[in-house]
């Protein structure tokens, strides 16, 4: 498993919310729904991105747009038009004023706005994701990012627009498999770019030395890694590999592994029914104790002060 794929599948994650939004001019709809990750796909026309703070973004035909919440966002014919229709959690819409629209809008299977032959047409996900694993990726990424048709080439688009409006045993599967590969390409895509800043633990994914032992860390957190034992099942000396892992990664090994097993440990915390002893043996800690007494030197509380802060009650 690697930065990408935990984004997706971390102890928090839940499956997005898709739908495909056709509209008629003039509209505007305020997406407010808490999400951690938004993505718009930009089938037929064009419309703009207002953020909640930054200016608008215009989306042409083609683009894909990513958007890093939970701020919410105007998605709209023109940022000069008042929004119309709230999105709440859960794809609720209401009005302005909180009135609920109930289906009122609903054209279909996943289809959903104003017009079905309306001139513009959307694909729009939203992942909750939560949780110290995702977070690490969201740190990395800019507030809007927007990739123009000329920048990558995402087969998976029209694809996942035919699918969409399917109605087949499994297809809610389907389409979260496929929305999922449509972000996972479209993050690559950006990190590739000269101007992506992709950190340097991301980029560290590449090398292939560094890039096998980050995989071997993140897949099994709970072995008994050692600089040595890494450098081994990397296939290069102890010195050289704590060297090259220090200068690609940023830190030492055994440091980005403490950072990665006490932020696996932070969100399997929030599951409900788990103990710090069951814990602690899946993220690589002998006991409860153990992982307490590092949760506590690094983050500078315990383990049930961290659930009793982030665990609804």
């Amino acid at each position: 498993m690697d930065a990408l794929a935990n984004l997706l599948d971390g102890p928090r994650g839940r499956a997005p919310v898709l739908v495909r939004m056709t509209m008629r001019p003039p509209w505007s709809v305020r997406v407010q729904d808490q999400a951690l990750v938004g993505m718009i796909a930009m089938l037929r026309g064009s419309a703009w991105v207002v953020p909640q703070a930054g200016a608008p973004v215009r989306l042409d035909n083609g683009v894909v747009a990513v958007l890093k919440g939970p701020d919410a966002f105007t998605f709209a014919d023109s940022p000069a038009t008042v929004p119309q229709v709230v999105i709440n959690p859960g794809w609720r819409p209401s009005t302005t004023h909180g009135d609920d629209l109930g289906s009122t809008m609903d054209l279909g299977v996943r289809a959903w706005g104003n017009d079905p032959e309306g001139s513009t047409v959307a694909l729009l996900g939203c992942y909750h994701v939560s949780g110290e694993i995702s977070q690490r990726l969201l740190d990395a990424l800019p507030e809007i990012l927007v990739l123009t048709p000329s920048m990558w080439d995402p087969p998976l688009l029209q694809l996942l627009d035919t699918e969409i409006a399917k109605d087949e045993p499994g297809q809610q599967a389907v389409l979260d498999r496929l929305f999922d590969l449509l972000l996972i390409a479209a993050l690559r895509a950006w990190f590739a770019r000269p101007d992506g800043h992709a950190p340097a633990w991301y980029r560290a994914h590449r090398d292939p030395v560094i890039g096998r032992a980050l995989r071997m860390l993140h897949s099994e957190p709970s072995h008994p890694w050692t600089v040595a034992t890494m450098a081994r099942a990397a296939g290069v000396s102890r010195g050289l590999f704590a060297r090259r892992f220090t200068e690609l990664v940023g830190e030492p090994p055994m440091t980005y592994l403490t950072g990665w097993r006490l932020a696996l440990a932070a969100d399997l915390l929030c599951e409900p029914g788990t103990t710090v002893e069951a814990v602690a043996l899946r993220v690589g800690y002998s006991n409860g104790f153990a992982l307490s007494t590092a949760f506590k030197r690094v983050r500078g509380i315990s383990p049930a002060q961290h659930r009793g802060r982030t665990v609804p009650r």
